[in-house]
């Protein structure tokens, strides 16, 4: 298979480096020697899925076990597949070439609804029935886990097992089951019914949907006693004790990141409540600043690599920052490496922080006010105002900065023209510092401000998963009013495509009807959703029809009482706190981030048996008014 597959198909695309598997630190294991064998599949191409800091980790993590074996696989580039599908190749995996039925597991990562189309074609490529109930004893077990298994009744007619929550806890037990049913010559079924009795494992086909004549949900209960009702999320307790990886793979083609990536926490207490993320990775758990820094200089040594990224949802909020960053920069400068936030908050300390990492080199700043107005930010439970991003502004300017980025969503719930016209106000006012600031010190670049608007979409498991989205037509009369506003040459303004937002907005909220629109869709030609050269919003929209589903069924605002199609999965924070907090939204009332404050009873930290952990203490925790 290897042989075919370098001399009659790789000479013949264009990125042939995608699938080669050879890279440094990949791993090669013996295949018979391996009781259970699994494939990670990402859903998009190399360049995009080697940037995934969760694949790196399950990688290494199934792979340091003697008996069990993970590779990898990618979704083919258009070229690839042509050749596949006109050969009668399989899709295979990177590291052995071997066909993807040849496998126990097939383990797809859900990071967005856009990717589902790909999944379809990955396994139609690879000769694997696409829905789960057509599946022989022969075919591998096909899981998904990741943000998008949050709400997995889209995909339910294809994944015969959802991983809710952190994988690092669940899949381990998920292989050593496997490993004893396979001794056991469990079937099929059995094998699905086994593994639903492990905590965190969703089995869809075990569980029906009841709908009412109006097509509303009435419920999504078990059908086999033994089944729990609710699915709780895994959650890693101590990020010290979990498993990270310290030999990752360095990619051989250029990544979207290519770099050293150390999660310094996992989770999020500030509370925006458009925010999936904020939700489903409470609470906060840190990692201590002496294990971060032996796993950069183990990574380090082992990739080479000349850029460490902190990573996390909020790394400026982590309570070590500081002193981590300066023992980083102490240790790495000699060797040339810098160090990188993937974010930052809107505040004074962030421009602080950005400035003493830039003695390697600079990048540039980001901010995300979200939205033009206190009443909005408010409304969003952002925690920022206007002042902090001025004299952010003023900070980054004259500290050498030219260009800020501003990131705002627009679609939100009670969004006005006024709060379009703060967007214009705060990128006006903005690079008025700048320029300002250009004549007060002389610097001959002239100071630009990028605006990049995205489009609010509802996502489960937040406080805003009832609010409705904005119509397509509405979005672009909102972009084409900031656009026809924000003339001066120092402000260049991007934005989302609409029509994606509007899809994605469907999946993320949708229920186990849709798997038939996603099937007809890609039968017509769709994949890569995400990618506008790909993007077919027509053919989706024919699906819809041919499928007899409406879609903005599943973008209007839903009432606080309606079944929703994730109820049965349990993030571990309650319904009851996501409706005071929809409601606390539409008061204008701020709820504080239990860090500094009182706990807002959101319930993770009971349900879950787990505390909120900081490594810095009281002491070294950073300011309540320090926001992202």
């Amino acid at each position: 298979m290897r042989l075919l597959i370098e001399n009659e198909v790789l000479p013949f695309v264009r990125k042939p480096g995608r699938y080669l598997g050879n890279e440094w630190n990949s791993v090669r294991k013996t295949w018979n020697a391996a009781q259970v064998r699994m494939v990670f599949a990402f859903p998009d191409v190399y360049e995009i899925g080697m940037s995934h800091l969760g694949l790196q980790i399950l990688y290494g993590l199934v792979n340091q076990h003697p008996q069990y074996l993970m590779e990898r696989v990618f979704a083919p580039g258009v070229d690839l597949e042509e050749l596949l599908r006109t050969k009668g190749i399989p899709l295979f995996s990177l590291e052995s070439c071997r066909p993807l039925k040849d496998f126990d597991v097939v383990g797809f990562t859900l990071q967005y609804e856009l990717s589902f189309t790909n999944i379809l074609n990955m396994l139609d490529l690879a000769g694997i029935p696409l829905q789960s109930r057509n599946r022989e004893a022969s075919d591998p077990l096909v899981i998904a886990g990741g943000p998008g298994a949050f709400n997995p009744e889209p995909l339910a007619d294809f994944i015969d097992l959802f991983l809710i929550g952190d994988s690092e806890e669940s899949l381990p037990e998920l292989l050593s089951r496997l490993q004893a049913l396979k001794q056991e010559g469990a079937n099929r079924q059995q094998v699905i019914f086994q593994m639903a009795q492990i905590s965190g494992v969703y089995a869809p086909s075990l569980y029906q949907p009841v709908y009412a004549p109006d097509g509303r949900l009435q419920e999504t209960a078990p059908d086999l006693e033994g089944i729990p009702g609710r699915v709780a999320k895994r959650l890693v307790k101590d990020l010290d004790e979990a498993y990270f990886p310290l030999r990752p793979i360095v990619p051989t083609v250029e990544v979207v990141h290519d770099r050293i990536m150390l999660e310094v926490l996992r989770g999020c207490t500030r509370g925006c409540r458009f925010c999936q993320a904020g939700t489903i990775y409470r609470p906060v758990r840190e990692r201590s600043q002496k294990v971060l820094l032996n796993q950069a200089m183990q990574v380090y040594w082992a990739t080479g690599h000349e850029e460490i990224s902190l990573t996390s949802l909020s790394t400026a909020d982590y309570s070590c920052v500081q002193p981590l960053t300066t023992k980083l920069l102490d240790l790495f400068q000699e060797h040339r490496v810098g160090i990188s936030l993937p974010s930052l908050r809107v505040d004074a300390f962030s421009v602080d922080l950005a400035q003493e990492i830039q003695r390697v080199r600079r990048s540039g700043l980001t901010f995300a006010p979200e939205a033009g107005t206190q009443r909005l930010r408010d409304m969003i439970n952002k925690g920022v105002t206007e002042e902090d991003l001025f004299n952010a502004a003023k900070k980054a300017f004259r500290a050498g900065w030219h260009s800020i980025k501003l990131y705002f969503m627009i679609g939100l719930p009670m969004e006005q023209n006024e709060d379009l016209d703060g967007i214009v106000s705060l990128a006006y006012r903005v690079l008025a510092i700048g320029r300002r600031i250009k004549r007060e010190t002389n610097q001959k670049k002239s100071p630009s401000v990028t605006i990049s608007v995205s489009s609010f979409v509802p996502k489960a498991h937040t406080p805003f998963q009832w609010a409705a989205q904005d119509a397509i037509a509405e979005l672009k009369r909102k972009q084409h009013y900031l656009k026809s506003r924000l003339k001066d040459r120092g402000i260049e303004v991007k934005w989302h495509q609409s029509e994606t937002s509007f899809l994605e907005g469907v999946f993320a909220r949708g229920d186990r009807r849709l798997g038939r629109v996603l099937e007809i869709a890609w039968n017509k030609g769709c994949k890569f959703d995400s990618w506008q050269e790909h993007f077919k919003f027509e053919t989706w929209m024919e699906s819809f029809a041919e499928a007899g589903i409406d879609p903005h069924y599943y973008t209007r605002m839903i009432p606080l009482d309606e079944v929703l199609p994730w109820d049965h999965i349990d993030s571990g924070v309650s319904k009851r706190y996501l409706i005071k907090e929809y409601q606390a939204a539409l008061e204008l009332v701020h709820t504080g981030d239990c860090r500094f404050d009182k706990c807002p009873g959101c319930g993770v930290c009971f349900e879950l048996n787990v505390d909120v952990i900081l490594k810095g203490g009281t002491g070294d925790a950073p300011s309540p008014n320090r926001i992202r």
